[in-house]
């Protein structure tokens, strides 16, 4: 991950926390030179993500702590797990205490949900993927979330793929047309995906040339009938009315791709704790 972004994001966040007049209760409590150890501890089970922006967090804070790693992003964690141990100043890492686990505690939360998606989908060779439904600013740090998860990676924005959505139809007059203007721009560098929201708009997706289909909230039978019709000619991705209820079903109608919206809008935060020790 670009190491600017990431010293940026920890720059901000840190900024939010301490305003203009830094922690001003260790500044009361603690003595200047107090040194000690302390750990982050899972306090449940899940999947580890977000080392690298903690471990920035606490750099930002006082760059001559030591900090000793015991997991790494995609671990799978159990209750009671340490993650991290770290050395020093004790004002600096109280200072870095609630931005570090704030960091860990959403990205891990993303990388646990993710991970109880491809368990699901599990042996149906169906990818689990993110969409665009991201924190603003921490796209790039929940995406390496899911991946941690074991999900697959999307499009990261609106400049690496062509994807027309129903608002582009609607505009473009149809489905077809649609991809033509697309396929037209693009040439032969950038992939072409189109959302369809009725079985009918396949062949037209087909015959204009579209390299991915997006099936948006089929019903399971047309999801199967579409999966017979593009006989391989096209990814197909289904998205829309996904849960852990319904994935698996989704998944076995032979579908590609499955986008879960939910993976970054919805995770819940997983939970970690500091402790002297």
């Amino acid at each position: 991950m670009n190491s600017a972004y990431l010293q940026d994001i920890v720059a901000r966040a840190l900024a939010e926390d301490l305003g203009g007049r830094g922690d001003v209760t260790s500044e009361a409590v603690i003595p200047a030179h107090a040194h000690a150890a302390f750990v982050i501890a899972s306090r449940g089970t899940g999947v580890l993500a977000g080392q690298a922006v903690a471990a920035e967090v606490f750099r930002q804070c006082d760059p001559t702590l030591k900090t000793y790693w015991r997991a790494k992003d995609g671990d799978t964690l159990a209750a009671g797990d340490v993650v991290l141990a770290v050395e020093g100043s004790v004002r600096a890492i109280l200072m870095a205490e609630r931005t570090a686990l704030n960091f860990l505690g959403r990205l891990s939360g993303i990388a646990t949900l993710t991970q109880s998606y491809v368990e699901a989908v599990k042996g149906t060779g169906v990818a689990i993927a993110h969409t665009r439904k991201t924190t603003p600013t921490l796209r790039a740090l929940e995406l390496a979330a899911v991946r941690a998860g074991g999900g697959a990676s999307h499009r990261f924005g609106l400049d690496d793929a062509i994807l027309i959505k129903d608002n582009h139809v609607a505009v473009a007059g149809s489905v077809g047309e649609a991809v033509r203007r697309a396929k037209a721009h693009a040439g032969h560098m950038i992939r072409v995906a189109v959302e369809i929201d009725r079985l009918d708009q396949l062949d037209e997706a087909l015959a204009a040339g579209a390299e991915s289909v997006l099936l948006d909230n089929f019903p399971l039978d047309d999801m199967k009938a579409a999966v017979k019709a593009a006989k391989g000619k096209v990814t197909l991705e289904a998205s829309g009315g996904v849960d852990l209820n319904t994935v698996r079903a989704i998944a076995e109608t032979g579908v590609d791709v499955i986008s879960v919206g939910a993976l970054t809008h919805s995770a819940p935060n997983f939970d970690f704790g500091m402790d002297e020790g």
